[in-house]
């Protein structure tokens, strides 16, 4: 069993709201990165209709809600936080209702029309996951958008030296595996080496709730 630290349920928890957690805020907070977030909700975007309000899990100071709220000024925007002084940082963009909670325990007081999730899956304890399919589901009206890091078996990534901290595997897939009505409805692709926009080998998968088929 794996050591849980401070008040957090597992130690993944601990690590991003922790001194890593802070270092990373650092590595990523540069105006490049908000471009290239743009272009890449542009796409997803494109594929979704009526779509005025989101919420994203792990939403770390706001570079990814920066962007959609530039692609949509009047879009309801909501981010979960772990991580305290990324979470301070998320406050104080106007208009974003922040909750600086753990996803596990976090409960939408509303649906919303989209739940994102970008590069936030990879970092949790593949025993969590089930739970946290849960969560995103329960908090979308319709939409579902997760960016992560796809492999097509779950595999474990040595994370800067860190062990246990980078997970990649078929996100959507078990998503919809567990969610009957859940169904796919795009995807693509975001390459580390585009010269113009690039981001790191994101896979993006745009997932609507759909009435099931009797």
């Amino acid at each position: 069993m794996q050591e849980v630290a401070n008040e957090y349920r597992t130690v993944q928890e601990s690590f991003w709201a922790g001194e890593f957690g802070d270092e990373y805020i650092e590595r990523n907070q540069d105006e490049g990165t908000i471009i290239s977030n743009t272009v890449l909700f542009a796409e997803v975007l494109s594929s979704t209709e009526s779509v005025g309000s989101l919420i994203e899990f792990g939403a770390n100071i706001g570079l990814n809600l920066l962007a959609i709220r530039a692609l949509v000024p009047d879009m309801q925007l909501a981010g979960v936080e772990i991580n305290r002084k990324a979470a301070s940082r998320l406050e104080k963009i106007e208009g974003v209702k922040v909750y600086p909670v753990s996803i596990l325990d976090f409960e939408p007081e509303a649906t919303t029309d989209l739940v994102l999730t970008k590069t936030f899956l990879i970092h949790m304890r593949p025993d969590t996951l089930p739970k946290i399919y849960e969560k995103l589901y329960q908090a979308s009206s319709r939409y579902i958008c997760i960016a992560e890091y796809y492999n097509p078996t779950p595999v474990e990534v040595d994370y800067r030296g860190h062990g246990e901290k980078l997970f990649k595997r078929d996100f959507a897939g078990e998503m919809m595996d567990m969610f009957g009505d859940l169904e796919l409805i795009d995807y693509g692709f975001a390459y580390h080496r585009d010269n113009n926009f690039p981001q790191d080998d994101i896979t993006w998968f745009l997932m609507e709730k759909r009435p099931c088929e009797e």
